[in-house]
């Protein structure tokens, strides 16, 4: 099944580039001023999603003043999808890659589920660019890596269970309606996604599902591996940049327990806010009350 690689390249008051860091390439989604002067921010994708599920966030930001930069993480439709480095230590140094090569010294990170746990591991592990972190439906890494702390539901753990099973995960999203079934499993009951075809043509694009799904093994994987230790210490820090957390009431995937440590690893200004009736998908189930809440924060860094 061929499917246009253009097709992710989808217009808007937004401009497209391909930047350079940590020996790949990465597709940003930007808008807002380019002066030198306006605060990055750098907008991080859950799975199964790319930078099209920041859609209406990328014009609100921008038309705040801030310099916005949806980013295509390592695997994911327009960045490069390399065979190996499919773990978030390497999404991070991505990451501070993208920041230094857009000119900043620094930005703040807002990321979505898997683009959350980016997120949460930049203070720790890319300190020098981290202004502060903002994370949607997506607890702190430690108790989820961490099996003996049971933050996550029996539900998501199935989940996940089924993605270790080589190859049929990938046909799953690829040739039949896996995408489908998870963005409507994982949101809120009354929603419905709009963009299902254009998240399953993008998993579609080769080598997308393996490598989306081999960063969904890792997570569980290395948890009593060398390098899930070393990750596990190494975030296992207070963080001491301002924090700000948001869920959904309906998310299935996470219930407000998985949250309840979260607080414990942050040292500097820490906000958690629940949407009413959001599910997993905030940036699309609740794309207005998003954006505004974002918005907010970000003035009060300012």
């Amino acid at each position: 099944m061929i499917v246009d690689p253009s097709i992710v390249l989808a217009g808007g008051p937004w401009a497209h580039r391909m930047v350079a860091a940590n020996g790949g390439r990465f597709h940003l989604a930007l808008a807002g001023p380019d002066d030198g002067e306006a605060p990055l921010v750098v907008l991080l994708h859950a799975f199964p999603q790319f930078w099209w599920a920041w859609r209406a966030q990328i014009p609100a930001l921008a038309a705040a003043g801030y310099r916005v930069a949806a980013m295509d993480l390592r695997g994911y439709a327009g960045s490069d999808k390399p065979p190996s480095g499919h773990d978030t230590p390497s999404m991070v140094a991505d990451v501070r890659g993208v920041i230094r090569s857009l000119g900043a010294s620094s930005a703040v990170v807002i990321g979505h589920g898997l683009g959350g746990q980016v997120a949460w591991s930049m203070p720790a592990m890319a300190p020098e660019v981290t202004r502060a972190i903002a994370v949607l439906g997506a607890p702190h890494p430690v108790p989820l890596h961490t099996p003996s702390h049971q933050v996550t539901p029996a539900s998501t753990l199935a989940t996940l269970a089924r993605f270790q099973v080589p190859w049929f995960p990938e046909r799953s999203f690829t040739h039949s309606d896996g995408v489908a079934r998870l963005l409507q499993a994982w949101g809120a009951p009354a929603w419905e996604p709009e963009s299902v075809n254009l998240y399953t043509d993008a998993m579609r694009l080769p080598f997308v599902a393996h490598s989306a799904m081999e960063q969904l093994r890792w997570s569980l994987r290395s948890t009593p591996r060398v390098d899930g230790q070393r990750y596990r210490a190494r975030v296992n820090t207070g963080i001491q940049v301002p924090v700000l957390s948001v869920r959904g009431s309906a998310d299935p995937v996470f219930t407000g327990a998985s949250f309840r440590r979260d607080g414990d690893y942050t040292h500097a200004r820490y906000s958690r806010v629940t949407i009413d009736g959001a599910g997993h998908w905030l940036p699309e189930e609740a794309p207005e009350e998003v954006s505004e809440l974002l918005i907010g924060w970000l003035d009060e860094l300012e």
